[in-house]
């Protein structure tokens, strides 16, 4: 819906995708997750803009699984803006393909092109300088986020928010223990990252919150807490987001 001179007066914002998106790293008192999506709607809301927000983000989603269960029921909802991340664990595979990986982002862009709906395409933070294996996963990462902008070169109508190349989220103080997961003060430089590409005022302090993040486990405990959990669910075939649901899958109103 838009209003006098076009500015948007109403949105409904869906984010589909895995842990970062879900929010995971950014714990509140409660348990329950928030993140930058979460911080994206309240953001939007407080700028004025009436905002319906759902959230079908789930832990440990692979690319295939987020575009063909998630896709199409925040295609449902008929939304007017959806965010879009994922590979994120594809690339952690020993076997990853970075070119299979973004050709899943056509169906989406075909979908939301359908649907009218504005796109808001994300890369994750960086994690690689923490993470053992890093210079793998940062080469992998690199190729990626290249193979995606090749896609969408052309597309000045899509909301971009590559936090890839953000060397300042490469920073510990942005991440949770598990050196995986920003934790709040990482979400929230996101969420910024994303506000500002939409055009929308970025709270103050939000580029770099003021949070005191933990410190985390070294040598063999960081190993035996996360590390080697990781390994057992992919020799299991398991993963985290294994009976999790979606925690907005219908429309909430965010208060501004």
């Amino acid at each position: 819906m838009t209003g006098v001179g076009g500015l948007v007066e109403a949105v409904r914002y869906v984010a589909i995708g895995d842990s970062f998106t879900e929010g995971v790293g950014d714990e509140m008192p409660d348990g329950h997750v928030r993140g930058w999506a979460d911080l994206v709607a309240q953001g939007w809301a407080a700028s004025g803009t009436r905002v319906e927000y759902a959230n079908l983000a789930i832990r440990g989603r692979l690319i295939r699984p987020i575009v063909e269960e998630q896709l199409p029921a925040a295609l449902a909802l008929k939304p007017t803006h959806l965010s879009f991340n994922g590979g994120g664990n594809d690339m952690l595979r020993p076997k990853a393909d970075a070119n299979a990986i973004a050709d899943y982002l056509q169906p989406v862009l075909e979908a939301c092109d359908a649907n009218g709906i504005t796109l808001i395409l994300l890369s994750g933070a960086n994690p690689s300088a923490r993470l053992p294996l890093g210079k793998v996963f940062q080469r992998r990462g690199d190729e990626l986020v290249g193979l995606v902008e090749q896609r969408v070169a052309h597309r000045d109508d899509i909301v971009r928010a590559y936090n890839w190349p953000d060397t300042t989220l490469m920073d510990g103080r942005f991440w949770s223990e598990d050196r995986l997961h920003m934790n709040a003060r990482g979400h929230h430089r996101v969420a910024a990252r994303v506000l500002d590409s939409l055009g929308v005022e970025v709270p103050e302090g939000w580029w770099d919150l003021d949070f005191e993040a933990a410190a985390g486990k070294q040598g063999l405990a960081y190993y035996r807490e996360f590390v080697g959990p990781w390994i057992h669910r992919r020799l299991t075939g398991r993963s985290s987001g294994d009976g999790r649901t979606a925690k907005f899958p219908t429309w909430t109103p965010i208060a501004g």
